[in-house]
């Protein structure tokens, strides 16, 4: 959920979930302590903080002075995972609830109203954690796209069921004008919107067996200029790097939180 966007003072563009509907629109973390949370990615990242309305539970991440995530530190009081979720944006939220259960998904919280929108916490049907919102994006949503601070890729056990399921709540690939493009290439279903990569889904090979040693769930990428500085500032903070190569790392944050920061294209 966007944990409050609201627009700059003197601004009149306010972007709304009803223009860019089935696309990723936000990611958020679930923690339990805000300040170990804002120390941590302060430095992995290099994040600064700005409080919102909802309390001061929540935060938003910003990075050169853009927004980038959300954090809420209710983990404990919510009785929900230490984890990153990604958000799709949606035209309604009940709608798009009603369709996840419809289908075999499950719902965690909400939808509920969370000014200025509505928001709910979903399953789809392998068990995959995912956000939807319906409502106001902040001003400069659409320089947030462009310039992908954050990627998402979903990790399951057969790509082409998982399409097919988003595909069928979110509505990609229909006839709606604005809708998510969905393409094949490889091993792997790509989401375009309005052109540009927006998410990855993956499993085995197109031909083989869904493998069952994947636990489907979505994976947060953040862009970043050096990645084994990351990885060093990660274990130096309480974290932990699972995998590492020159231009990608997976790691863990000091709650637990699973992440992947991947080396930003030289432009």
């Amino acid at each position: 959920m966007n944990h409050d966007m609201p627009s700059p003072a003197g601004t009149t563009d306010v972007f709304s979930t009803h223009s860019v509907f089935g696309a990723p629109c936000w990611v958020s973390l679930t923690s339990r302590d805000v300040k170990t949370t804002e120390e941590f990615y302060g430095a992995v990242l290099g994040w600064q903080w700005r409080p919102v309305r909802l309390g001061d539970r929540f935060r938003i991440a910003l990075a050169d002075g853009s927004p980038v995530a959300g954090i809420a530190g209710v983990a404990t009081m919510w009785q929900m995972a230490v984890a990153w979720t990604p958000y799709f944006a949606v035209r309604s939220a009940d709608e798009a609830a009603a369709r996840v259960q419809e289908r075999g998904g499950t719902t965690a919280v909400g939808p509920i109203s969370l000014p200025p929108g509505r928001a709910a916490l979903l399953a789809d049907r392998d068990g995959a954690t995912f956000g939807i919102w319906e409502g106001e994006l902040f001003t400069d949503w659409p320089t947030w796209r462009r310039a992908q601070p954050a990627f998402i890729r979903l990790h399951t056990r057969d790509a082409f069921d998982a399409a097919i399921f988003y595909g069928e709540v979110f509505d990609w690939a229909s006839d709606k004008p604005g809708c998510c493009e969905v393409h094949y290439e490889g091993e792997e279903v790509v989401l375009r919107s309005g052109g540009q990569v927006v998410a990855r889904i993956e499993s085995g090979a197109a031909e083989s067996a869904p493998d069952p040693a994947i636990r489907p769930h979505w994976q947060v990428h953040f862009a970043v200029k050096d990645v084994a500085a990351c990885a060093r500032a990660a274990e130096r903070h309480g974290g932990s790097v699972l995998s590492e190569s020159a231009d990608e790392a997976v790691l863990r944050d000091n709650e637990g939180a699973q992440f992947t920061v991947t080396a930003r294209p030289e432009r």
